[in-house]
């Protein structure tokens, strides 16, 4: 059976980082990675998140299973930080998920489940698994234009001229906040002109929120996600805290699928489950418990919640840097797109081949699109890359 097996596309973020270990110049730089490090290079455990483990090892009694849907408090933490009181609680159904990862895979199932002859519209560029597991699904995948590379914004005429060739019952995904990998996000008039047109159309919007708190902030970063939830009949959403709460390898994610209607919530709920049942059973519990422990305690919140602010603000003082930076060296405003963008990435919308000269030439690493982790950069960095860019011809 085995000898029938065929190679599978390589993962070209995880071909980058296995580069970047073997690579052995000192001044090397990291900009592939997607998880968010600090001014040291570590991704580190957030203080609320240590706090709430140790409180969990005092407290916890068991490891017996949790239900098919997880821990009922992470759920309805997820829920009231994602959609706050834009939602009424009832209309909606949420199960936690192996990760972010886990929530859209299942959102996908859900979706051939409900609908087998939906395609799902996918922006140009999107985070590169969507496309991948539609693929491995069988559910046929659309582009639509979403990234002008001349502005480096969103291309917001192209995006809606697209979305208006979708059929009714096609679902639309869209990036909640802090666009992976782009780093250009729609704003508030530009999300309620593509609900007007998802309702128009009778269009079914899918939301993937991973860095809610990366952008403007967690109550800003939630608003596009919150004017689609409630102002459209159906919403499915995909959250992941792997990032806001610093927890990437506990695999904590939840998927959540809104209707208005109520009377739907049941057997929607009891769909996810079913769903959760097929794949994996029980979710796993760890990270749940810690973020569920955070969100219900006001004094781990309040520390999360700022040490979260110190990441965001962080990030958009390298974003600056680096922009100003580039500025001075060039004498032009053309690089002030990487201070407008939001979250840990942004897209310096260059060609592979000078992706391939800053790699070679220089020991900048960033994924072949020109996608770059600004979290990979601290004071010192900003200055070495920018140079970089500047010599390379960028």
């Amino acid at each position: 059976m085995f000898e029938t097996l065929k190679p599978q596309p390589a993962d070209k973020i995880l071909a980058l980082m296995k580069a970047f270990r073997e690579d052995p110049r000192e001044n090397k730089i990291d900009l592939g990675v997607g998880v968010y490090k600090d001014a040291t290079g570590l991704t580190p455990v957030m203080r609320a998140v240590k706090a709430a483990e140790h409180k969990i090892w005092e407290e916890q009694t068991t490891k017996a299973y949790t239900g098919l849907a997880g821990e009922p408090l992470y759920a309805e933490g997820m829920i009231k930080l994602v959609l706050g009181d834009s939602v009424a609680r009832e209309n909606v159904g949420a199960v936690a998920t192996p990760g972010g990862t886990g929530a859209v895979r299942q959102a996908f199932e859900l979706i051939q489940m409900a609908n087998p002859g939906a395609r799902v519209f996918v922006s140009d560029p999107t985070w590169p698994n969507h496309v991948s597991i539609l693929g491995y699904l069988g559910i046929e995948a659309v582009s639509y234009r979403y990234f002008d590379r001349e502005t480096r914004g969103v291309d917001f005429g192209g995006m809606m001229e697209d979305l208006k060739g979708a059929k009714k019952g096609d679902v639309v995904l869209l990036h909640g906040c802090c666009h992976n990998p782009t780093g250009a996000n729609l704003n508030t008039v530009q999300w309620q002109e593509v609900v007007d047109l998802l309702n128009a159309q009778g269009l079914i919007p899918m939301i993937d929120i991973a860095y809610q708190g990366f952008g403007d902030g967690l109550e800003e970063d939630a608003q596009g996600v919150r004017m689609v939830a409630s102002g459209c009949p159906e919403t499915l959403i995909a959250a992941s805290c792997s990032k806001n709460f610093g927890i990437y390898r506990e695999r904590t994610g939840l998927l959540m699928a809104i209707s208005q209607d109520a009377g739907a919530q049941a057997l929607n709920q009891a769909t996810l489950a079913y769903l959760n049942r097929q794949n994996y059973s029980f979710p796993p519990d760890h990270g749940a418990r810690i973020v569920a422990t955070i969100l219900h305690d006001d004094a781990l919140r309040t520390d999360w919640a700022a040490e979260l602010e110190d990441v965001r603000l962080g990030m958009l003082d390298l974003r600056q840097g680096l922009a100003d930076e580039l500025q001075r060296l060039t004498g032009s405003d053309r690089f002030g797109f990487l201070a407008q963008h939001r979250g840990m990435f942004s897209l310096l919308g260059t060609t592979p081949e000078l992706v391939e000269k800053l790699r070679a030439d220089f020991g900048i690493y960033m994924v072949g699109d020109s996608r770059m982790n600004i979290a990979g950069l601290n004071s010192q960095t900003v200055p070495v890359l920018a140079k970089a860019i500047v010599d390379a011809g960028v």
